[in-house]
């Protein structure tokens, strides 16, 4: 069988090229599992990627959102009854924000989020209902800034379909694949970005890749979804932009879904932002992903990774990946004081680390402040 890599990417800044230029590629090499592996040798080519200059965009978007809430009561005691009506809205529109910004100095870019909150009610008694709605969110197209779908574990989230039909409800348009090795450029979504979306636990089971979040036992914590390969088309996602960000309160679940041949990363961090690095990389523990890889036959593949946090001598989050069955895992604890499977800056160069299966549906386990 012949294997190929499943082209995950990872900056190691530290060349002169680097220094000069604030961006310097390798590669992240994930090795599909040979079923035979006496019978052939497997050859893996490492590609180095370097740019002078990324640009980064970032847009910032928020979709209105309105709530009514009726609650209806009765007294135990007396004959009449009370109706009580309580209605809360929450609705932010935030007009487009575009910036263009030329990486060849040292700069830094956020993630930030900020929420706001409004609340009315009419009602013989007081009652009062209101809405959060998070309006975060530095991309340049689709990404939106979720606010709470699924604040508490599904038993089910991890079968499939039974006539094996996966829902493709809303993603967007799939876009063309193209390039090889590195470079290759998968499903980035049409808008860019609407190829990763959160979706309710009820509804997590009907969507082909699928990874489940837990949240720190102790702290709100921010994460951010990205493209390997950023809107405009370079392999830069992971500067500023955002396909999905949202606050994962303490202990709570969320999920996400993927469409097909989508390639990137996820990183979460304690506040309300990403860490960055001098060059406005995110610098955090990050969990990568290559899922329904057209270029390998459909394989995928996951890890963690702390090399860019390493890199800028930022903090060390822990994070761990698992199939739903607990197989496969990827973890690093906190600074990394535990690493399996897992990549760390010491091992930027080495292919094959990481889970990996075959062609079919993927339920990844993830769990955020990792410690052990």
């Amino acid at each position: 069988m012949k294997c190929k890599s499943l082209l995950l990417t990872g900056l190691a800044a530290g060349s002169a090229t680097a220094r000069a230029h604030g961006l310097h590629q390798a590669a992240h090499h994930h090795q599909r599992k040979d079923v035979n592996p006496v019978v052939e040798t497997v050859w893996t080519t490492k590609t180095v990627v370097n740019w002078e200059v990324a640009t980064v965009y970032t847009t910032v978007t928020a979709e209105p959102t309105t709530t009514t809430i009726t609650i209806t009561t009765a007294a135990a005691s007396d004959p009449s009854t009370s109706t009580s009506t309580a209605s809360a809205s929450a609705t932010t529109t935030d007009a487009v924000v575009l910036g263009t910004d030329t990486i060849s100095v040292k700069q830094d870019y956020v993630v930030d989020s900020s929420s706001t909150t409004t609340s009315e009610s009419t009602s013989s008694s007081t009652v009062t209902a209101s809405e959060t709605t998070a309006t975060t969110t530095t991309t340049t197209a689709a990404a939106t800034s979720s606010s709470s779908t699924s604040t508490s574990d599904s038993s089910d989230w991890s079968s499939t379909p039974s006539d094996g039909v996966y829902s493709t409800t809303g993603f967007g348009e799939r876009t063309n694949s193209s390039g090889s090795g590195v470079s290759y450029t998968g499903n980035v979504g049409s808008p860019w970005g609407s190829n990763i979306i959160e979706v309710d636990s009820s509804s997590a089971s009907s969507y082909k890749y699928v990874i489940q979040l837990t949240g720190s036992s102790s702290a709100d914590w921010f994460v951010s979804f990205w493209n390997k390969i950023g809107p405009d088309g370079q392999m830069d996602g992971w500067y500023g932009h955002s396909a999905l960000n949202f606050t994962l309160a303490a202990g709570e679940t969320r999920y996400v879904a993927f469409d097909e041949d989508s390639q990137g990363g996820w990183g979460a961090a304690e506040g309300s932002s990403l860490p960055t690095d001098q060059y406005g990389g995110y610098a955090c523990t990050w969990g990568e992903f290559d899922f329904g890889s057209t270029i390998n036959d459909g394989w995928s593949g996951w890890d963690v990774s702390a090399i860019q946090a390493q890199n800028a001598d930022l903090t060390v989050q822990g994070m761990k990946i698992c199939t739903a069955a607990g197989e496969d895992c990827s973890y690093i604890t906190t600074d990394a004081a535990s690493v399996v499977n897992a990549y760390t800056a010491a091992e930027a160069a080495v292919d094959g680390i990481g889970g990996s299966v075959t062609e079919g549906a993927v339920r990844l386990a993830v769990e955020i402040d990792y410690s052990g």
